[in-house]
């Protein structure tokens, strides 16, 4: 008797193993072949939806990869996105400081850069909300565990007790598994697009603030060297004194202006350490002692056209990419709950021996929730008003975008301008009055005052320019970085966890 129960137990251990699942027809050729496509953004831009940002180094994007039903999701560079596929999904990894920069007070901005996307916390936030988001993934299309179990009865009437194994299981209809897998794909692509936009706010980020500490360090070496040329005006203003050739409000004046510079290199000193600061906080580098950077502030604009960075922003921006993501996400999620009312099917089969007659048995039992109360009508409601809530995020962030990038042109065109102006007009007026104001005091047809004034339009000419340099640098980071900024600004996390399978394994 007990060989025959474990045969019969066997056997519907083997029924149940070979048994096939059920699914929708809607993603069988997805299956089949092993990738399942996101489904599209239906918009004026769907071409573009999931285009690599050409801004700031490779992009980092999803794809969809698997075999049988295993599906992940491996970052790889826009280059090697036609070669194959990582091992697994790491973290965005920059390059390395370059060589000679380590341990050493001079910084350049690549190294800057390499340094801050490695150090920064919100990429790694980012990273680690994708990384989420593939975890959810795989768990919600995980099909249920089967039941095994056994059942006595009669067992208080020796001769009539019935003993019976069976197996039960738990069939997911409608392809409910796979389309919980297909909403969280889009999140997962949503979330690594956060991670590409956050990599491009840290380097519009370091870029603005290499320049503005640069343009401090600037202006600190020039009031330091005006400082000087100050010194030798206040001796050189008492030794005209001592000689009986000048006045005592000569030498006051060149004190007062002596004064006055010194103040501005003081201001200056502390505004570069204020920069250089604000730079190692947005690099990770902490309280590092203020070093040397080494760069040019631009003298002319580089960008040109801005209109092509302006479509670029309107077009494939990863902060816009993200959104249309999360449009993707919430059709998928519509599609999924509008095929959960369809009941799932529970199917258990027995077998065992009734001691009464001293045969086998062989019981089998299928059942299903009739969906008659509830047809998840309200979460098909809250679906579809997610999906016009993402729509209306999408316009938003364009507009937005159409707004920071209008904005951004308005500055760098000031700053060209500006530029422009002193490096042609008034710089070079300036160094002439200061020459021909020295050559007529040195002839006695100037006072001493008239070439102090000189030199302070100089100095002050020399300070303002540098400041439009910084201004012109900083627009052209910002316009090239897309309008993006914010580098330890938080980032958003994955809105969705493995609730979809939950609900999917109910049945109600």
């Amino acid at each position: 008797m007990r060989h025959r129960i474990f045969y019969l137990c066997s056997s519907v251990a083997i029924v149940i193993v070979t048994l096939p699942g059920c699914s929708g027809t809607r993603h069988m050729a997805a299956q089949q072949t092993g990738v399942l496509a996101p489904p599209t953004v239906t918009d004026t831009r769907d071409a573009d939806a999931h285009a690599f940002p050409q801004v700031g180094g490779p992009a980092y994007v999803a794809a969809l990869v698997g075999e049988s039903d295993e599906r992940t999701i491996k970052l790889t560079s826009a280059s090697d996105a036609s070669e194959g596929y990582g091992e697994e999904p790491v973290p965005l990894t920059p390059v390395p400081i370059a060589e000679g920069n380590e341990g050493i007070g001079v910084w350049t901005l690549e190294a800057l850069e390499a340094t801050a996307l490695q150090n920064n916390p919100a990429i790694a936030q980012a990273s680690a909300s994708a990384h989420k988001a593939m975890g959810f993934r795989d768990q919600v299309g995980i099909r249920p565990n089967p039941t095994v179990g056994y059942n006595a009865t009669q067992l208080a009437d020796r001769g009539t007790d019935q003993h019976v194994a069976f197996v039960e299981q738990d069939f997911v209809t409608a392809g409910k598994l796979a389309r919980n897998r297909n909403v969280l794909n889009q999140e997962i692509q949503s979330q690594l697009w956060e991670v590409e936009t956050q990599r491009i706010r840290v380097q519009t980020d370091v870029r603005q603030r290499f320049y503005s500490a640069l343009a401090a360090q600037r202006r600190l070496a020039l009031a330091t060297e005006f400082r000087d040329i100050a010194q030798k005006g206040v001796e050189i203003a008492q030794a005209r004194v001592n000689a009986k050739e000048g006045s005592v409000p000569e030498v006051l004046q060149a004190e007062i202006q002596l004064t006055q510079v010194e103040v501005q290199r003081r201001q200056a000193e502390a505004a570069f350490r204020g920069a250089w600061k604000q730079l190692m906080a947005v690099t990770g580098l902490g309280e590092m002692p203020p070093g040397t950077l080494s760069g040019m502030l631009p003298d002319s604009p580089t960008v040109g056209d801005v209109e092509p960075l302006r479509m670029q922003a309107l077009s494939s921006s990863p902060e816009l990419q993200a959104a249309r993501s999360r449009v993707a996400r919430a059709r998928a999620n519509v599609e999924r709950q509008e095929v959960q009312a369809i009941p799932n099917m529970s199917f258990q089969l027995a077998a065992g021996v009734d001691n009464g007659t001293d045969s086998g048995m062989i019981n089998a039992q299928v059942g299903l929730p009739v969906p008659v109360f509830n047809r998840n009508q309200g979460n098909i409601a809250a679906a579809h008003a997610e999906l016009s809530r993402a729509c209306q995020e999408l316009k938003r962030i364009e507009l937005s975008i159409a707004s920071r990038m209008a904005g951004a042109t308005q500055e760098y065109e000031s700053a060209t301008a500006a530029v422009e102006q002193y490096r042609d007009m008034i710089l070079p007026k300036a160094k002439q009055t200061l020459s021909l104001s020295e050559e007529a005091y040195g002839a006695g047809e100037f006072g001493f005052l008239q070439v102090l004034v000189a030199r302070r339009t100089y100095f002050e000419s020399n300070l303002e320019y540098v400041v439009a340099q910084s201004n012109l640098a900083q627009a052209e980071a910002y316009l090239r970085g897309l309008a993006l900024s914010g580098g330890l600004s938080d980032t958003r996390d994955t809105e969705f966890d493995a609730g979809l399978r939950d609900q999917s394994l109910s049945g109600q």
